[in-house]
């Protein structure tokens, strides 16, 4: 469990870290000389909210389905390329395909893609944890679905019932790689 903890803390330390790298404005800036022009002043304030702007515009990545399908990218720097997925209310059936863009191996920076009640997360991720290859205890009546975990260049799919997905919830995706699921992860529902 230990092990656990400390490669949690290091996974969020490097998300965080990964983040980074853009402070405020320092506070001299306030502290302009008397003789300064105020529109110099204004000019920085200005140009903030403008920097904000694309950084919320990449908050939401919904994911792009079509024929009841969507395909999912993870990355070498534990990332999705979507955070949502929303399932056509027509579909019988749906597919999560999963590509992984990275170079590493499952051994080392393996993916997959869990389907779950968000209530049922954590206990799939602790029950998952060291289970290999998948990292998914077997026969776990809270996963409604997973993919195999896959490495660096493949991919893989799951097909499962939306019914399973319409009542109760919220639902959510993740990687049950361990400590992957603190940053890997997106809401899945239907509409």
């Amino acid at each position: 469990m230990k092990f656990r903890q400390i490669l949690l803390t290091s996974a969020v330390a490097l998300a965080l870290s990964a983040c980074g790298g853009q402070s405020p404005a320092p506070a001299a800036d306030t502290a302009a000389p008397a003789d300064a022009a105020p529109a110099a002043e204004a000019a920085p304030a200005e140009a903030a909210p403008a920097e904000a702007a694309p950084e919320a515009a990449v908050a939401s990545k919904p994911a792009v389905v079509e024929n009841c399908a969507t395909t999912i990218e993870a990355n070498d720097q534990m990332q999705y390329n979507a955070d949502s997925i929303t399932v056509p209310a027509s579909c019988t059936s749906f597919t999560i395909n999963l590509k992984h863009t990275g170079t590493m191996g499952a051994n080392v920076m393996g993916h997959n893609v869990v389907v779950a009640a968000q209530s049922d997360m954590e206990g799939i991720d602790q029950d998952g944890a060291g289970v290999t290859p998948d990292h998914v205890k077997a026969d776990d009546a809270r996963v409604i679905a997973h993919t195999k975990v896959i490495g660096g260049g493949e991919s893989t799919s799951v097909t499962f019932d939306p019914a399973k997905i319409k009542a109760g919830g919220p639902y959510k995706f993740f990687c049950s790689f361990p400590g992957h699921m603190t940053l890997m992860q997106g809401s899945i529902q239907v509409q």
